[in-house]
């Protein structure tokens, strides 16, 4: 996908109140950012927001961090945060390999990834947000209990993805290739990609996981 500049939104970003400016500061503090003591979930890749936005708007008790690389997507999501203004939602732009400088051991209940680049060539493969060394990460600041939701259409990435989980020891929860026909798909909240495919009768691959 070919992602259009958005004029300005760097310096929107780095002016807003909604986006952590200094993310690795926050290592074990945020709960104090938030105030409570509520679970902390995080989306890896978010993209517009919608999903984040809807999960937070749906459980006010769970707190959220987006995660987004791309200036030019984040800033969709802060313009709906500016309207809204959901107090358990923040935001930050960085790269997903740094979320041990910013979460701490156990400090993360549970992350979401939803149809993350599936990075086609091989050569690629350790930079694809399912692979052993990204579930590695993950695996140090999930609390325990904790998990990992993943979606996608690419039916590649998600054999790969079920075979990484498997290579590192991770169990698997639930897993499906037509969450919306399947037992799951009560209660599914979905992203802007996930209705686009479905509508062009893609099926989405859906698996829970747990280190």
């Amino acid at each position: 996908m070919r992602l259009r500049n958005v004029k300005g939104s760097r310096e929107a970003i780095a002016e807003n109140e909604y986006v952590i400016h200094d993310e690795e500061s926050m290592k074990g503090k945020w709960h104090e950012l938030f105030g409570n003591d509520n679970p902390i979930h995080i989306e890896v890749g978010m993209g517009k927001g919608r999903f984040i936005m809807d999960m937070a708007r749906l459980n006010p008790d769970i707190n959220y961090v987006g995660i987004e690389k791309f200036s030019s997507v984040l800033i969709r999501a802060i313009e709906k945060q500016e309207v809204e203004k959901l107090p358990n939602l923040r935001f930050i732009r960085m790269e997903a390999e740094y979320l041990e400088n910013v979460f701490n051991n156990g400090e993360v209940s549970y992350i979401y990834l939803n149809f993350s680049d599936p990075w086609p060539k091989d050569r690629h493969a350790k930079r694809r947000l399912t692979s052993v060394q990204f579930l590695a990460r993950y695996e140090k600041i999930l609390s325990e209990g904790g998990g990992v939701t993943f979606k996608t259409d690419n039916r590649d990435l998600f054999d790969f993805s079920l075979e990484q989980a498997d290579e590192a020891g991770w169990s698997k929860k639930t897993v499906t290739y037509d969450l919306h026909n399947s037992e799951y798909a009560e209660g599914n909240v979905m992203t802007e990609y996930e209705e686009r495919f479905s509508s062009m009768g893609n099926p989405i691959c859906r698996v829970e996981m747990s280190p």
